[in-house]
């Protein structure tokens, strides 16, 4: 099986701004959604755990997984999507015409502003990680748990169904949710 969860609530969060890259720690409520997650989930098996190397989805990962005997490997394909000089700009839904607005609104129509990536190069990273780590190992009957970000992880849904980018936000995931792939 394949699983997907995202990073537990941070402040950046709260307060609607963009955190892409951004190495944001999470507050008080997202290390208690991960502890909540790690007690709900308690039951679901494991092999391994691919999580990226950003604090507010590492912390949730070593969380959710606390005393059980699972590996967390970290993997840079699984970074938030970066936002360049966006990133930090909050509620980018009250300006139509920022282009993070377009992001959100109609993926099909973004257009990476400076130092931020593309949604080909989003869907090349994660794809790439998707062909070689993850669906091998799927396929070889492990079960595989991605912990990551919104957007990345909305990438990842996006192939896995094989979904057209239009589809991107249509399984949005919330913070600390689970959601199983394949």
């Amino acid at each position: 099986m394949l699983y997907i969860i995202r990073h537990g609530l941070t402040d950046w969060n709260v307060a609607h701004r963009l955190q892409g890259q951004t190495d944001t720690d999470l507050n008080e409520d997202g290390i208690r959604m991960a502890h909540e997650a790690a007690s709900e989930y308690k039951d679901i098996h494991f092999d391994v755990c691919y999580c990226s190397p950003l604090k507010r989805a590492r912390m949730t990962a070593e969380i959710l997984l606390e005393g059980r005997d699972v590996p967390i490997i970290i993997d840079d394909r699984l970074k938030e999507m970066a936002f360049g000089i966006y990133e930090g700009f909050e509620n980018c839904f009250s300006f139509p015409d920022c282009p993070m607005y377009a992001f959100f609104k109609n993926p099909v129509e973004y257009k990476a502003p400076q130092g931020a990536e593309s949604m080909d190069e989003l869907f090349e990273r994660t794809g790439a990680f998707l062909k070689e780590v993850a669906m091998p190992q799927v396929e070889a009957g492990k079960d595989v748990l991605i912990v990551g970000h919104g957007a990345m992880n909305s990438s990842i849904v996006c192939q896995v169904k094989k979904r057209d980018r239009s589809e991107f936000w249509a399984d949005p995931i919330p913070n600390c949710k689970l959601l199983r792939l394949y």
